[in-house]
């Protein structure tokens, strides 16, 4: 069966040495996707200081550029927003951004609605809130009608 490594030219560089993507038959793994911006442009919501103290934080600013980011990578495998089965979603501040997350998460998906499982984790790489791990099921047919 092959393998395929993808990289998307309109997301974000990996923090590490991974792809966007990796492509096993039908099945498409995405590596965390976080809501960075293109070429190391900061973070949407995110301003902080010298010291790196917060500024300003904008939590829905980055999952809106989370999903966009998600979306990328998708798009770069030949893949669509649909073909997603599973997502894992990692929030380091449980409590304050549970909600609001299910409220934007339930914009993006209305009729597809795929399994997820939502984690809080004490921190992520770089000083973000929001990172997704997501799996997507490519239909060779649909994929080809567009």
């Amino acid at each position: 069966m092959k393998k395929e490594k993808i990289n998307s030219p309109e997301a974000p560089d990996a923090v590490g040495s991974y792809p966007h993507a990796r492509r096993v038959g039908p099945l498409l793994f995405l590596s965390g996707i976080g809501p960075r911006l293109k070429d190391g442009k900061g973070i949407p919501g995110l301003k902080r200081d010298a010291w790196g103290n917060f500024l300003e934080f904008d939590f829905e600013a980055q999952v809106h550029s989370v999903f966009r980011n998600v979306r990328a990578v998708l798009e770069a495998s030949g893949a669509r927003w649909d073909d997603l089965v599973d997502i894992t979603v990692f929030l380091v501040d449980m409590k304050r951004d549970f909600t609001t997350f299910n409220r934007i998460y339930a914009e993006y998906f209305g009729a597809n609605q795929p399994c997820r499982t939502t984690v809080e984790v004490k921190s992520l790489p770089t000083p973000i809130a929001i990172e997704l791990k997501c799996i997507a099921y490519i239909n060779e047919a649909s994929s080809q009608d567009g």
